[in-house]
């Protein structure tokens, strides 16, 4: 299926404006004029990615699509939520929408809500309306503004999805605030470590290659490399980036991803990182389907598919099959395995009083807690460590250029 978009007029003469999905224009035409609509405008929708699978499209049309893509951001989905939250509570949907649309500074992002808004006024629940534009609700938001429509409980689902989505933003936020600082500072050092291996080096030397006489063999070893680096350099940054391409190309293979991702997770310090960050986002995602009333086995399988580490993802589907099967949540994650321990027996206790949506809650704020610490902790020890190592670069160089001097000198005494 295709997905067009139109412009057109109802029979009492207001201007509609949307997307349809039919396998043709032909089509989509027709079933605008079934509804005794007369259309202005109709085209391909290429904002949305279209199932190739169902509906090939081709190299131009993909192009196209990455070029005009609209989506909304992380950040923009929670404040999109947080403003539906508090609206709906006092006024209608196709209100709600059409406020926060009007408010919205982006285009791209303003063009997506009357979008939506457009589907609700033509009739269609808002989780409908939502599905049409993918990119930028994930399957467990509608899935959840659905079931609340379902529930008459939107409100406050809504409400309880916005606080999710802000945490989610608050640690991604506080981790890339972390990381700025140690990366700014390695690409300096490095910077002045190649400028120094560049241009001082070979110019400081080169006046004691009149001499004669055989130099160090750390000045030897820092001319060597000096003079590899400036010859070669640029086939070196031109390896760098060509295995950085066929890294990225290889990570489109299942096989290849499934290793790299298998690697990651065995890392003594980041794999137990990531995975914890992966099990507090389940529990906390988990937790607020269950307060949605949506079946556990659902809520599981949405949630694979926002797993970007594909044993994880794995892990997760092999829990549902067991949960399908009749399986307890908590014993499928101990016979799978891969899961913090303390989340499997705050799960179990849940499970043994029917409050599993409250233990997941609170598996997942200490599962946060302890990233946030031991996140601290690490990006507190990386940044000295930076220090050292590149001091310690720094020093060997300018050691090498003084060993020669200091010969110099001893030289001369005699």
């Amino acid at each position: 299926m295709a997905r067009y978009a139109y412009q057109a007029v109802d029979p009492k003469g207001r201007e509609r404006r949307g997307a349809i999905e039919a396998p043709g224009e032909a089509e989509a035409a027709r079933r605008l004029a079934e509804r005794r609509w007369h259309v202005l405008r109709l085209h391909r929708d290429l904002t949305i990615a279209a199932d190739a699978a169902t509906f090939p499209i081709s190299l131009a049309d993909r192009v196209r699509q990455r070029l005009t893509a609209r989506t909304l951001s992380a950040r923009q989905l929670a404040l999109f939520t947080r403003q539906l939250a508090s609206l709906i509570t006092v006024c209608p949907i196709e209100e709600a929408l059409r406020t926060i649309a009007r408010q919205t500074e982006r285009p791209a992002a303003r063009s997506i809500l009357l979008a939506v808004h457009a589907g609700v006024v033509e009739g269609m629940p808002l989780a409908e309306a939502m599905r049409l534009y993918r990119a930028s609700f994930p399957p467990i938001y509608c899935a959840m503004i659905a079931a609340g429509e379902h529930s008459g409980s939107l409100p406050a689902i809504a409400e309880r999805m916005a606080e999710l989505l802000e945490r989610q933003a608050q640690i991604r936020g506080r981790v890339l605030a972390a990381l700025a600082y140690p990366v700014a500072l390695a690409l300096v050092a490095l910077a002045v470590v190649v400028a120094l291996m560049i241009w001082v080096v070979p110019r400081v030397v080169e006046q004691f290659d009149e001499s004669g006489r055989q130099l160090p063999w750390l000045t030897r070893a820092v001319i060597g490399l000096s003079r590899f680096v400036g010859a070669w350099g640029w086939l070196l940054a031109l390896g760098a980036v060509l295995a950085g391409a066929a890294f990225a190309r290889g990570l489109r293979k299942p096989a290849f991803r499934q290793r790299v991702d298998a690697v990651v997770l065995r890392l003594p310090l980041a794999g137990r990182l990531i995975r914890d960050v992966h099990a507090a986002g389940l529990a906390r995602t988990l937790a607020a389907m269950i307060e949605a009333r949506l079946p556990l086995v659902d809520g599981l399988r949405l949630a694979a598919r926002t797993v970007n580490n594909r044993v994880q993802a794995a892990r997760l589907e092999a829990i549902t099959r067991h949960v399908r099967a009749g399986a307890a949540l908590s014993t499928a994650m101990r016979e799978v395995s891969g899961f913090p321990p303390l989340l499997v027996y705050l799960a179990a206790s849940g499970e043994a009083v029917g409050q599993l949506g409250p233990m997941l809650e609170r598996a997942a704020d200490y599962l946060d807690r302890e990233f946030e610490a031991f996140s601290s902790t690490a990006l507190a020890l990386l940044e000295p460590a930076i220090i050292i190592v590149m001091g310690a670069l720094v020093a060997l160089i300018i050691l090498s250029i003084l060993l020669p001097i200091l010969q110099l000198q001893t030289l001369t005494g005699l």
